[in-house]
């Protein structure tokens, strides 16, 4: 089974950028989503990607601040950050998912680990 391991987490200031990568161990044509959780929170649905790259969706909250994009040479999807804020603080997770069945993150169970995202105002 493939395995995704998220990476480029960190503590930033607000109005920073941050990219974030989740890579698999395997080739894949599978859909790649991430969500994001804050302490007490649901799990968000953030954005999502197909194996072509040319199917893209976001969430509501991101609002243009966010962009997916993927290498599948290198089996890698990335999640570009900018204008962070605060709220945007969580883990971050991707996904994977042969389709995409919708945002609600109870419909996937192929997970990475996580990266923490910290914005400090």
């Amino acid at each position: 089974q493939v395995q995704l391991v998220e990476s480029g987490g960190g503590l930033v200031q607000a109005g920073d950028s941050l990219t974030l990568s989740c890579v698999a161990s395997a080739h894949s044509t599978y859909n790649i989503l991430w969500f994001r959780q804050s302490p007490g929170k649901e799990r968000q649905f953030v954005a999502r990607i197909d194996y072509t790259g040319h199917v893209i969706s976001y969430g509501a909250s991101i609002k243009d601040r966010f962009t997916i994009s993927r290498d599948n040479a290198k089996n890698a999807v990335y999640l570009q950050m900018n204008v962070l804020k605060p709220e945007d603080t969580a883990v971050y997770y991707c996904a994977a998912a042969e389709v995409f069945g919708g945002s609600n993150w109870r419909l996937y169970d192929l997970w990475g680990q996580g990266t923490q995202v910290s914005v400090s105002s």
